[in-house]
């Protein structure tokens, strides 16, 4: 089996998230999503809501699973025996970061890390951007899938 980690924070789950996730499964037999814990850092929405966001929209995919995590990515993937670490990458600068961590990883681990590129029409989108959309209560509907939308509203 094909198994892929997808690690990130996810607050909240885009649709360039969605849109990697989905496509992913077009190559790999399983998707996991993995939720990082840090922490250090201060999120808006909490790990119970990210989770929900995650298996709400894709509550219909069986070979979508939802996973948290500390430390190291690859310890991760060794831990769930993932193969390939799945990115998606939005612009040049994404391509400088994720390409310095990819062989990071792959020295550490020989774990491969396989890049898409986000679909155009979401390709602006980032978390940073729907949050600072939300606390300004802008229209962020438009962002995210219906699983962040319906949780927001209620």
């Amino acid at each position: 089996m094909k198994r892929a980690l997808f690690p990130g924070s996810f607050d909240p789950l885009t649709l360039g998230h969605f849109d990697i996730i989905k496509r992913g499964l077009k190559l790999f037999d399983e998707v996991v999503v993995a939720i990082g814990i840090n922490a250090d850092k201060k999120y808006m929405f909490s790990l119970e809501e990210r989770q929900h966001f995650i298996n709400e929209a894709f509550k219909d995919e069986p070979r979508v699973k939802v996973a948290t995590y500390k430390g190291l990515t690859i310890d991760f993937c060794k831990d769930i025996d993932a193969q390939f670490i799945l990115r998606g990458l939005r612009n040049p600068a994404d391509f400088e970061f994720e390409k310095a961590i990819a062989h990071t990883n792959r020295k550490l681990s020989q774990i491969e890390t396989v890049f898409l590129l986000t679909a155009a029409s979401t390709s602006y989108i980032s978390s940073s951007i729907v949050r600072d959309v939300i606390r300004n209560d802008g229209d962020y509907t438009v962002l995210v899938p219906e699983s962040v939308r319906v949780s927001r509203q209620a």
